[in-house]
């Protein structure tokens, strides 16, 4: 996924405005006079991988259907501290209602796409790919996940009706790797591919034996992982493989070199530092 849902967008950022304004800004009507113009600015405290630009100005437009904003970077763009990213003009009491939701997703979304481009430099000249995960916060996944993209990664599922993903705990209810993949198969059907989680020799062959399309290699050290790539390619040559847990940005190259194809990043999305960004506004 690459792209925002306009209709989903703009239904999030309505509760995200609900949540914040609820009876309305009361410190804004208090202070500053109906109708008054202003101008504001946001503003690059750091380097980073821009993200959110779009939902960033939903917020405004939810407020004020005439309001835009005026880019000067784009998603996925490098730039440097003291960049301005964007401005925008319009009714003052519509850009302090705006302003904390649209920070709020900017900084969230610029920090899990300049996190995620250290992890794809990180594995340059390699052929595996990093993506993410399901381990992102709830009502803001379609969100973090463009940010994803937009850090130069790939996403994995959306959600639990995007894919077959066989872990530990199914196996176990099934009865054991090839029982999982053989229900899997059964249930699916031929336009789904099937992925399972596995952790020893034993279950590895057992589940290319049953004819699983991905294998998941989780929580290995990158020595065992590369052992595993090489039984699991001579089994099966054009097996897709993937790596998870317990990688960082210190050991991603290491597991890349191991062979694997794909490496899962929780950390994108649960851990990434929201960056510095400020809006400053003026009268005007």
């Amino acid at each position: 996924m690459n792209w925002l849902d306009e209709g989903a967008l703009f239904a999030q950022v309505g509760a995200f405005l609900a949540e914040d304004l609820g009876r309305g800004d009361i410190t804004t009507q208090a202070c500053v006079a109906r109708n008054a113009r202003s101008r504001g600015r946001f503003l690059a405290k750091e380097p980073m991988v821009v993200a959110g630009l779009e939902a960033a100005e939903a917020v405004f437009s939810t407020l004020d259907s005439q309001q835009q904003l005026e880019a000067f970077a784009s998603d996925g763009e490098e730039i440097e501290a003291g960049k301005v990213i964007a401005r925008t003009s319009g009714f003052a009491d519509v850009l302090l209602a705006g302003e904390r939701v649209a920070l709020n997703l900017l900084q969230r979304l610029s920090g899990i796409a300049t996190l995620t481009r250290k992890y794809v430099r990180a594995i340059e000249g390699t052929n595996a790919q990093i993506v993410d995960t399901r381990k992102t916060t709830p009502g803001l996944r379609m969100l973090e996940k463009y940010a994803v993209v937009s850090g130069g990664a790939r996403n994995h599922r959306f959600g639990l009706d995007d894919g077959v993903l066989i872990k530990d705990n199914h196996i176990a209810l099934a009865g054991g790797v090839a029982a999982a993949v053989e229900r899997a198969r059964e249930a699916v059907g031929h336009l789904h591919k099937i992925e399972v989680e596995v952790s020893t020799e034993k279950d590895l062959r057992e589940a290319i034996g049953s004819g699983a399309d991905i294998l998941l290699l989780d929580n290995l050290s990158p020595e065992e992982t590369a052992r595993k790539v090489n039984i699991a390619r001579e089994l099966s040559p054009q097996i897709k493989l993937e790596s998870s847990g317990s990688i960082t940005l210190e050991n991603v190259r290491a597991y890349a070199e191991a062979g694997v194809d794909l490496i899962s990043i929780g950390a994108l999305t649960h851990s990434a530092r929201a960056m510095d960004i400020s809006f400053k506004i003026q009268a005007g």
